[in-house]
C-alpha cells in the first residue's frame, strides 16, 4: 500500500471517532467539524514520522486538545466594541447562577474524565480499549469481543473490573465534584 492509501484507510476508519471527540469536548458540532479537518491535516503532514500503532490514540488526543483549546480561547475572548460589551453584559445579567455553576461543573467533569481515561490507559491498556470501544465509540459488545479476540463473557469481566477500579480510584473526586 502507498502512503495515500494508508492515510485514506486511517481517515475512513477514524473520522467518526475524531468528530465525536471534538464534539464532546467543544460542545459545538460545527467547530468539531473544523477540528476534525485540522486534526487530519496534521496527521497528513506528520504521517511519515508517526508510529502507525499509536495513530488512533494520537488522533483522539489531538482532537480533544484542539477542542479544549477552543473552549478556553472562546471563554477568554475580549469584547472590542461597545455593542459587543453591551451584549456580553446582558448575557451575564440574564444568565442564572445555576447556569454558570453548571458550566464550571461541566469543565471540571471533563477534566476529571480526562484524568480517569489517562489513568485507566496507564493502569491497563486492555481495560482502556474495552471501555473506549464499548462506551465511547458505542461499538456493540459482541463486535468489541471479536475485535479483542476474546469471549463476550471475558469482555464483560474486563469492563466490570475497569469500572470497579475507576470507582475505587476516583470515587472521592467524583463525590467532591457532585456534592459541592
Amino acid at each position: 500500500m502507498t502512503v495515500n492509501n494508508d492515510y485514506n484507510e486511517i481517515y475512513l476508519t477514524y473520522k467518526n471517532l475524531v468528530l465525536k471527540a471534538a464534539n464532546l469536548y467543544s460542545g459545538n458540532y460545527h467547530v468539531a467539524e473544523d477540528i476534525t479537518q485540522n486534526t487530519f491535516m496534521k496527521l497528513y503532514i506528520y504521517f511519515d514520522d508517526m508510529e502507525k500503532e499509536h495513530i488512533k490514540t494520537w488522533l483522539y488526543n489531538t482532537a480533544k486538545h484542539e477542542a479544549l483549546n477552543y473552549v478556553k480561547k472562546t471563554a477568554k475572548e475580549i469584547c472590542t466594541k461597545n455593542s459587543d460589551l453591551e451584549l456580553y453584559m446582558t448575557e451575564i445579567v440574564s444568565s442564572s447562577e445555576e447556569e454558570l455553576l453548571m458550566r464550571y461543573k461541566n469543565i471540571e467533569n471533563m477534566e476529571l474524565h480526562d484524568r480517569i481515561m489517562v489513568a485507566l490507559m496507564e493502569k491497563n491498556r486492555r481495560w482502556y480499549d474495552a471501555m473506549v470501544l464499548s462506551y465511547y465509540m458505542k461499538v456493540p459488545q459482541k463486535v468489541v469481543a471479536e475485535k479483542m479476540n476474546i469471549k463476550i463473557e471475558v469482555l464483560h469481566s474486563i469492563l466490570h473490573r475497569a469500572k470497579d477500579w475507576i470507582k475505587k480510584e476516583f470515587a472521592v473526586e467524583y463525590e467532591d465534584l457532585y456534592l459541592v
